[in-house]
Order: structure tokens, then C-alpha cells, then sequence
């Protein structure tokens, strides 16, 4: 069953992750798109607090570059870190930065 939790979030700022797998030919328009709203943390990752608006443009920017027959994109929402904990092995990719 899904749930649309946006109207729950509406007005608020989110915690969000999204991790992705595109084809070579878009991937860096992919990741140069998402690292206006999110902070880069490895390959195919990305995450941050964000608006409900800005999660809009930045689905909306990313529709008009992927291709649904080929590209995966899969957004994690959260309403806060509260309840989250991340922990790293081995070699710590990106940062905090978002870089515009």
C-alpha cells in the first residue's frame, strides 16, 4: 500500500536520502541537479534537510532529465533526524556541503 505523506509534511522541512541509478549519459546531469538541494555523500547518495517545495523542484528537474524506462530513482523521507543514526565503515565520501 502507498501512503502519500506529503500533505502530513506540508509547510515543514524533511530529512530526505536519495540514492539513484541512472544511465552513464545522465548521471552527471543527476547528480549536478540533486546537489543544489542535497549534500553528496558517495555514489549514488545524497541526502539533507529540505522543504517541501524544494523536494517539488527537485522532483520536478529531475523528471525532465530521466528516463523511466531505464533510470531508478528512490527517495527516503523522514520528518527529522530524531530517530536516525548514521554509521560509516571504511572511506567517508562527500561531506556536508551543498555546493550551488
Amino acid at each position: 500500500m502507498k501512503r502519500n505523506i506529503s500533505h502530513s509534511l506540508r509547510g515543514g522541512k524533511i530529512y530526505l536520502i536519495m540514492v539513484y541509478d541512472i544511465n552513464e549519459k545522465r548521471v552527471n546531469k543527476v547528480l549536478k541537479i540533486a546537489r543544489k538541494y542535497l549534500n553528496w555523500i558517495q555514489n549514488s547518495v545524497l541526502e539533507g534537510e529540505i522543504s517541501q517545495a524544494s523536494f517539488t523542484k527537485l522532483k520536478f528537474e529531475l523528471k525532465e532529465i530521466i528516463e523511466p524506462t531505464e533510470d531508478s530513482i528512490v527517495f527516503y523521507i523522514m520528518r527529522n533526524t530524531r530517530y536516525t543514526k548514521r554509521e560509516i565503515m571504511g572511506v567517508e565520501k562527500g561531506g556536508e556541503e551543498t555546493i550551488i
